[in-house]
C-alpha cells in the first residue's frame, strides 16, 4: 500500500505537501503500533511492581517461582520452599509470568 502511494505521489507530482502528508502518516502509524503499546506495557509493569505484597505468588525474570515473604523498598524476599528464602530486586519480578501463575490456579 505504501509503495503504491509513493508511486502515485511521484507520478502525479504531488509536491512537498504530499510528501509531508505521507511522512506524517508513517510516523502516526509507527506511534500507534509500536511506541504506544510499549509505553502501556511499561506503565502496567511499574504498577505491578509497586503493588507487590506479602503472600503474592510471583515469578522472577530468571524463572524462579516463589511466594513473597516480605517487601522492602527496592527488594523482595521470596520463599521458594519451606525455609529457603531468596532476596531479589523488585525489578527482577516478571509481570508476564506472574499473571500466568495467578490466573491458572
Amino acid at each position: 500500500m505504501i509503495s503504491t502511494v509513493l508511486a502515485q505521489a511521484a507520478a502525479g507530482g504531488g509536491g512537498i505537501l504530499g510528501q509531508v502528508f505521507l511522512f506524517g502518516s508513517i510516523i502516526l502509524i509507527m506511534y500507534f503500533f509500536m511506541i504506544r503499546p510499549q509505553q502501556k506495557k511499561q506503565k502496567e509493569s511499574k504498577k505491578f511492581i509497586e503493588e507487590i505484597k506479602k503472600g503474592d505468588a510471583v515469578v522472577t525474570i530468571g524463572g524462579l517461582h516463589g511466594k513473597v515473604s516480605s517487601v522492602e523498598t527496592d527488594t523482595v524476599v521470596l520463599e521458594l520452599d519451606r525455609g529457603l528464602k531468596v532476596t531479589v530486586e523488585k525489578s527482577a519480578i516478571s509481570l508476564d509470568f506472574s499473571k500466568k501463575t495467578t490466573t491458572s490456579k
